[in-house]
């Protein structure tokens, strides 16, 4: 099992970026790659809490890794210290051996020139991921993410 480390600085405090961590709706905007829709079905955010999303590929024809043109995902939250980490444990909905099994995924922020650093680490990626494609995914998101929280 493979890791994706991504850093990205974010014009804003921590607290925003913090709060878009943990906003369902924002979530459903930024933490979505390029070509793919998503919609949260449940988002409990609190240490404990679970949360359930679909990705939809926006090509018909794009196999996903749940069901036709979908990744759908549902994890927990295992730790949220306000303001600077949220730790999650992710599983795909899938009878597909080579992408199945627990994710770690953790968010680190630290307040840095006016701005905030945030550092995402996705572990445990199963064999069936690959890591170039989920790291091309993740930049994608986070630039989504930078840009509602220096809206």
């Amino acid at each position: 099992m493979t890791a994706t480390r991504i850093g990205k600085h974010i014009r804003a405090s921590r607290d925003t970026v913090y709060r878009l961590l943990l906003d369902g709706s924002a979530v459903a905007k930024w933490m979505v790659p390029d070509g793919m829709s998503s919609e949260v079905h449940e988002f409990d955010a609190r240490e404990g809490g679970a949360f359930r999303i679909t990705l939809t590929y926006d090509d018909p024809a794009a196999a996903g890794k749940t069901t036709g043109n979908t990744d759908s995902y549902r994890g927990r939250f295992v730790m949220l210290v306000p303001g600077e980490r949220v730790v999650q444990l992710v599983e795909f909905d899938t009878e597909d051996p080579a992408v199945s099994g627990s994710m770690t995924i953790s968010y680190t922020l630290t307040e840095v020139n006016g701005g905030t650093d945030l550092v995402a680490v996705h572990e445990d990626l199963p064999s069936g991921l690959s890591p170039d494609e989920n790291e091309i995914g993740w930049r994608m998101s986070l630039a989504k993410l930078a840009a509602l929280a220096e809206d």
